[in-house]
């Protein structure tokens, strides 16, 4: 299936509601038929990289389809990002062309000043976006794809993208049938996405519940009271979230709250504490399913709230995979026994213009890690234990340790500084770091403030620290590297100066 054929068979059907806006499905297809013919006037062909990025709506769902039905790599961008790191990620992945909106269009074109074979172009330019009549043909109806940037501890994002084999478009299903058969979904789906679509979980499960004809509920942004206002007034069926949401759920709990259509509610991400799911559950009641995989695509695991009961904590077990739990030596560890998580019999892990970190999560038998360590009991439930890197999961995004701490170490008072996530109830984790300043600088919350002010012009929100800490010298390793780990662990007990972001905001 694909929308076009949905838009064929059922052109009235509401394909996307986006507050009081429903786009039925032929003026969603109308409109992606429309950017596709745009993005070839600009000069792309198979295989290139069309950038989207704009605010939440119609528009950036039509901005995708366009790539995905044209055989195109689509390359989903934050709106939140900084200057640098938009232009960073435009020359990695070698976007010829970047979509964006009136809001976006300035950022977007400031990004592409020093990109000569990049195109910025805005929907405002498309007249009658979503109109049915006069609608083009679709200029190479082949299937795309989407280039997705994700990292770890060792640098900079990285994109991950997976061959285009340039099918007819409706021939890539897996992921849709996975939504069906995992999750039950199909055309009488109402699916609520609260995150935006620039994330590697709501974009693939939205786009591949328009292949099954199901209607996608967005919002502008979270918020709890909408939220559950909105569960009622579309019928939603199914759901998706991050635990982070689940905590802001709960303070607006009202026991007289009823969502007698919402039958799955779906949840990844990040680590979702025992406490907060067993409420989640008892709440809304046996209708959370987790799943455990990444941006990668390597591997998926998935897990009943009937199941989790069972096995407490569990993130499920393979769907379409195997999993292997290797020691430090890439050898088969038994049931029970926790090494780093590996997986095979899904798709190779390869990093877009990366072979050392494409070489790193690749075992001796070819098999690929998402760099988590776990085990697996004797029933095949796979448990997750820790992050073998130190990536930062803060409120289900990913905010990579490395790109933090190169950001403060450029400031002229920092000597030294060191980023991970501490413990956090609402967001699971946030970003904290630890800062050794140089000799003439005293750790004052002046300079706290000083510090991460000057970060504002370097980083998105999201990553600046919620947390900075002064300490008089690093501990290090033999090597004299920075002991992060040992720092992570007790950094509390040896810092003397912490600021809190309270108190870095005043």
């Amino acid at each position: 299936m694909h929308l076009s054929i949905v838009a064929a068979e059922t052109a009235h059907k509401t394909a996307v509601v986006f507050g009081d806006t429903r786009i039925s499905y032929g003026a969603l297809d109308a409109a992606s038929r429309r950017i596709a013919v745009s993005s070839r006037h600009c000069g792309l062909s198979r295989g290139d990289v069309m950038g989207v990025m704009m605010a939440t709506g119609p528009e950036v769902v039509a901005a995708i389809a366009a790539a995905q039905r044209s055989g195109l790599y689509c390359l989903p961008l934050a709106p939140k990002l900084t200057p640098s790191e938009l232009q960073y990620i435009l020359k990695d992945s070698g976007a010829k062309l970047l979509v964006t909106d009136r809001d976006n269009e300035e950022k977007a074109s400031a990004a592409a000043v020093d990109i000569p074979d990049l195109t910025v172009s805005s929907l405002v330019g498309i007249d009658h976006l979503f109109e049915l009549e006069e609608c083009p043909n679709d200029p190479d109806p082949v299937e795309g794809g989407d280039i997705l940037y994700t990292s770890g501890t060792t640098g900079l994002p990285k994109g991950v993208r997976r061959p285009l084999g340039f099918k007819p478009i409706g021939s890539d299903l897996k992921r849709a049938e996975r939504l069906r058969n995992l999750f039950a979904m199909d055309a009488d789906t109402v699916f609520f996405s609260p995150a935006p679509l620039h994330h590697a979980a709501p974009l693939r499960f939205s786009m591949d519940l328009l292949r099954l004809g199901g209607t996608l509920v967005l919002n502008a942004h979270f918020d709890a009271k909408a939220a559950l206002r909105l569960l009622v007034r579309e019928r939603v069926t199914h759901s998706q979230w991050v635990p982070t949401m689940f905590t802001r759920l709960l303070a607006e709990r009202d026991e007289n709250f009823s969502a007698p259509s919402h039958r799955v509610a779906i949840h990844a991400g990040a680590p979702c504490p025992v406490e907060l799911k067993r409420e989640m559950i008892s709440w809304w009641g046996p209708i959370l399913h987790e799943y455990y995989s990444g941006t990668e695509s390597i591997g998926f695991t998935h897990i009943t709230s009937e199941e989790w009961l069972k096995k407490v904590g569990s993130v499920g077990r393979p769907s379409g995979c195997d999993i292997h739990i290797l020691n430090d030596e890439a050898e088969p560890l038994p049931a029970g026994q926790r090494g780093k998580v590996f997986f095979s019999g899904r798709e190779v892990v390869s990093y877009h213009n990366d072979p050392k970190k494409t070489a790193a999560a690749r075992s001796p038998q070819g098999y690929s890690t998402m760099g988590d360590l776990g085990y697996v009991d004797a029933d095949g439930y796979l448990f997750l234990t820790d992050r073998d890197a130190f990536t930062i999961i803060s409120g289900g995004v990913n905010v990579y340790p490395r790109e933090v701490e190169e950001a403060i170490s450029t400031d002229s008072r920092v000597a030294e500084a060191a980023v991970f996530g501490s413990p956090d109830n609402d967001l699971g984790e946030v970003v904290t770091a630890v800062v050794e300043l140089q000799r003439d600088y005293e750790p004052t919350l002046e300079t706290a403030k000083m510090i991460r002010e000057r970060l504002r012009a370097h980083l998105s929100p999201h990553k600046l620290p919620r947390k900075l800490a002064f300490v008089d010298q690093m501990p290090l390793t033999h090597s004299g590297k920075i002991h992060k780990a040992r720092l992570r662990n007790s950094w509390e007990s040896h810092c003397e100066h912490v600021y809190e972001r309270t108190a870095l905001d005043e």
